[in-house]
């Protein structure tokens, strides 16, 4: 398994943000991006899963390899914690829906409707779905968010799970995971001068 991007330029409401990234990571390994708010990180990640058409460059890996877990949980509220996760299991052609649940501990929720969930469970919900995709490499956008300190623990021990299975995570992330195992890319020094001030007021980047 390998994921080899190569002098990537990306853009963000028609106008370059990043350019000239290149990485390369194989089998067992992680990238963690790091940057201010703004500086492109979910538009990257985005481009990564091929949401949105990179301005130059190229991303190589093999097709289908690949699964994206933005801002939002993408789960549905009036299915169960369980229900949910055969859903996504369906989707993507099966995968064990009890080795999620006990991986990101929600057992004991797993016939409990998402609609009743925390805010900490849902994302915790959401993160589960990766494991059930069977798709090697990870993109995960601030997949932190809403986590206490012993399920960002969790999360860790589930990356690290994913990568000792042959496994590869980019992950923006603005905490220190404690996976210092991984590769760090600062995206500063990509950073298009002017890029910031192209940003359209009240635009959310989670949708970029």
């Amino acid at each position: 398994m390998e994921l080899v991007v190569s002098d990537l330029d990306v853009a963000r409401g028609g106008a370059v943000i990043l350019r000239g990234i290149s990485f390369r990571l194989v089998a067992g390994q992680a990238l963690v991006l790091r940057g201010p708010n703004g500086i492109g990180k979910t538009t990257l990640l985005r481009t990564l899963a091929g949401l949105q058409p990179a301005v130059a460059g190229r991303v190589s890996m093999a097709p289908e390899s690949l699964t994206y877990a933005g801002h939002a949980d993408g789960i549905k509220a009036m299915l169960t914690v369980a229900e949910n996760l055969t859903f996504w299991a369906a989707v993507h052609g099966g995968g064990d829906i009890d080795a999620a649940l006990a991986a990101m501990q929600l057992g004991p929720l797993r016939d409990r409707r998402a609609a009743h969930l925390s805010a900490g469970q849902k994302r915790r919900l959401g993160l589960a779905r990766l494991l059930v995709t069977g798709r090697p490499i990870w993109a995960l956008d601030e997949p932190t968010v809403s986590l206490d300190a012993a399920s960002v623990a969790l999360f860790v021990a589930v990356v690290r799970g994913h990568l000792a299975r042959g496994g590869v995570a980019v992950i923006a992330s603005h905490i220190d995971l404690g996976l210092d195992e991984a590769a760090v890319l600062d995206l500063v020094p990509h950073q298009v001068s002017g890029a910031a001030s192209a940003r359209r007021d009240g635009f959310d980047e989670a949708f970029a």
